[in-house]
Formats: C-alpha cells, sequence, structure tokens
C-alpha cells in the first residue's frame, strides 16, 4: 500500500464552468473533484472501475460533509490527500483534503463513509479478501497519522 499511502492526487484545475456569480468555485463542484480524486485512490486499492467489472462489487456513498476553508477561483489548481480512517468488510469512513497546488493552503476538506454493493443485487456486500487486505494494510498505516480535527464534526449555530 506504499502507493496509496504516499501519493498526492494532482492535476485537478478549477474550470470556467464551475465559476459561480460570487467569483469563486460554486459549492458543488468541490464535491465533484472530490468523487474524481476518490477515484484514484479507489483505483489504487483495487475498488476502482476495473474492479467493478472484475468483482461486481462497488461502492456507493451513504455519507459525506464537506467543510469549506477557502475560496478557490478559476484556474486555480488543487492536490488531494486521502487517509484512510477506519473500515469493516463493507464499510470504508476516510478523509481527504484539497490543497491549493501551488500554495499549499487548505481550500476544503471531505470526510465520507462509502459502502460495497454487489452490482446485480444492487445491496450491501463484502469486499473480496483480497480488496479487504489492502484496506487492511493502507488503514494500519495511515492509523500512525494524526487524526484530522474535522473527523467527526457536527453541523449546528454554536451558542455562546
Amino acid at each position: 500500500m506504499q502507493a496509496v499511502d504516499g501519493i498526492r492526487y494532482s492535476g485537478f484545475v478549477v474550470l470556467p464552468e464551475y465559476i459561480d456569480s460570487n467569483g469563486h468555485m460554486n459549492v458543488g463542484y468541490y464535491s465533484v473533484l472530490f468523487d474524481k480524486a476518490l477515484d484514484l485512490a479507489w483505483d489504487m486499492l483495487g475498488l476502482g472501475s476495473a474492479s467493478i467489472e472484475a468483482t461486481g462489487r462497488s461502492s456507493f456513498a451513504l455519507e459525506t460533509h464537506v467543510t469549506y476553508r477557502r475560496e478557490l477561483r478559476e484556474g486555480d489548481s488543487v492536490d488531494f490527500t486521502f487517509q484512510l480512517i477506519d473500515f469493516d468488510v463493507k464499510r470504508a469512513h476516510y478523509f481527504m483534503t484539497m490543497l491549493h497546488a501551488r500554495e499549499r493552503w487548505l481550500a476544503a476538506t471531505s470526510e465520507s463513509l462509502s459502502m460495497c454493493i454487489d452490482m446485480t443485487t444492487r445491496r450491501s456486500a463484502a469486499w473480496p479478501e483480497d480488496r479487504l487486505a489492502r484496506l487492511r494494510a493502507l488503514r494500519d498505516a495511515h492509523s500512525l497519522r494524526p487524526r484530522p480535527a474535522e473527523i467527526g464534526r457536527v453541523i449546528g449555530i454554536r451558542r455562546k
């Protein structure tokens, strides 16, 4: 899992069609870019599109929490990091960051929970054993990293 553990997913650019009337990237496109970056992580873990054909298993998002830290503008390049927080035989809990590629400031974070789905029955199923071994190795490597402060945040108005 060295490859997944140490790679930043790069090469993403804020396109003109992502810009809203406020002159920055619209909130919906943050999720689009996080999803595209997740595809790369899933491919490296053997959970991506090639795996869907080979195993009949895919992953569906169950829940996602995005935080917007700093606005992005047209032409900005962004990189992503991926950290596996936890998993079981059917689910994966992971955290991603979106970083300005050149200046390295944090633009956004995404915490998500995904479930393995049998594409024939469209119901939850266990990931194949070899994929579970990859997830286990990555989780073990990532467990040495600090737990991101954004994990498990609750939305609400804070009263003083």
